[in-house]
């Protein structure tokens, strides 16, 4: 289901934790179309997205940081003026809200 086992463990600590009512709306793979002047560059897709309190968590499990993914998620953090990826390289990292101005746009 995962693309990783640190993905996979993400996911298994943020259900608990929405299970515990700490935060709620859990998605996976949530997609966000990058389109620049009418013409669609790629799809960057979040591992996860979900509130926590009044702020909108994305979160993208990385073990290794490549080139293609330092572009993406800088052409959607530009493209989706508010938003910011948390990248998670350890599974009980807890969400970091402070970086979260509000409101947050949904994706595409």
């Amino acid at each position: 289901m995962f693309d990783s086992k640190l993905e996979g463990a993400r996911y298994k600590i943020l259900k608990e934790m929405q299970d515990r009512g700490e935060l709620c709306e859990l998605e996976v793979q949530v997609p966000y179309e990058c389109v620049v002047e009418g013409k669609k560059v790629c799809k960057y897709i979040a591992d996860f997205r979900y509130r926590c309190g009044d702020d909108v968590m994305v979160e993208d499990t990385k073990g290794v940081i490549t080139q293609v993914f330092s572009l993406k998620k800088k052409l959607v953090e530009a493209l989706y003026p508010g938003l910011v990826i948390q990248i998670i390289k350890d599974p009980r990292e807890l969400p970091r809200t402070a970086f979260y101005p509000r409101p947050l746009p949904e994706s595409s």
